[in-house]
């Protein structure tokens, strides 16, 4: 049950409850339960039974897949007012959960147990809106995911995923491994890449580190 300090947070958080009758605000307080999910904890393993889906107030969520040979793809990542589109289309569909989902920074979430998220999807036309905007927003991410695993070179990849965290802090604090798993790639391969960006003088790397020292020339690699 969430309480009415927590509501009020959680409803500038989500929007979709500033719009929601009051048959809906009493039955989310009555349902909905709040949760602190520290960094590190899988939130849920593939092959998992969807019991709850989390709507993030704070924390980001990494979702990703594992392949055969044990490489690692990311698919997509969800933080502040953001749900996870294979946890819904678990609940819905009453299927297992088919990735991994780990929350990389500490998160705090409202909990939805899975009954109440299918029969409000049901019930609820603001609600079934709001899961199916949730589903279309992030079907596009995954397309194209899928784009440029299939289509694009992974040195250009590679260039794009470093401007873009480097636009938010630079320099970068990562590992090989961690790219590599991002992108679904090895970490020979991307060390490789690193070492050729950073021989041209497009980068400086250090030990869990990467720092960004021409943008404009690595924005042209990843524009090729």
């Amino acid at each position: 049950m969430i309480t009415q300090e927590q509501y009020q947070r959680i409803s500038r958080s989500l929007p979709v409850l500033q719009h929601a009758n009051t048959r809906m605000l009493r039955e989310f307080q009555d349902t909905a339960f709040y949760a602190r999910i520290p960094a590190g904890s899988d939130v849920f393993l593939e092959g998992d039974r969807a019991d709850a889906i989390a709507l993030l107030l704070s924390g980001i969520v990494r979702v990703y897949k594992i392949g055969e040979t044990g490489r690692e793809i990311t698919l997509y990542r969800f933080g502040l007012g953001e749900s996870c589109i294979l946890t819904a289309n678990a609940i819905l569909s009453q299927k297992s959960f088919p990735a991994i989902a780990i929350v990389e920074e500490d998160a705090e979430a409202v909990m939805i147990p899975a009954e109440a998220f299918r029969d409000w999807v049901y019930r609820h036309d603001l609600w079934r809106e709001f899961v199916f905007d949730l589903l279309s927003d992030r079907l596009s991410t995954i397309i194209t995911i899928i784009d440029e695993v299939v289509f694009q070179r992974m040195d250009r990849r590679v260039a794009v995923w470093l401007i873009k965290q480097s636009a938010l802090k630079n320099p970068v604090h990562v590992t090989h491994q961690e790219i590599a798993a991002d992108l679904g790639s090895s970490r020979e391969v991307i060390s490789r890449i690193l070492e050729d960006f950073s021989r041209a003088g497009l980068i400086e790397t250090g030990r869990g580190i990467i720092e960004v020292l021409e943008s404009i020339e690595l924005e042209e690699r990843a524009a090729v």
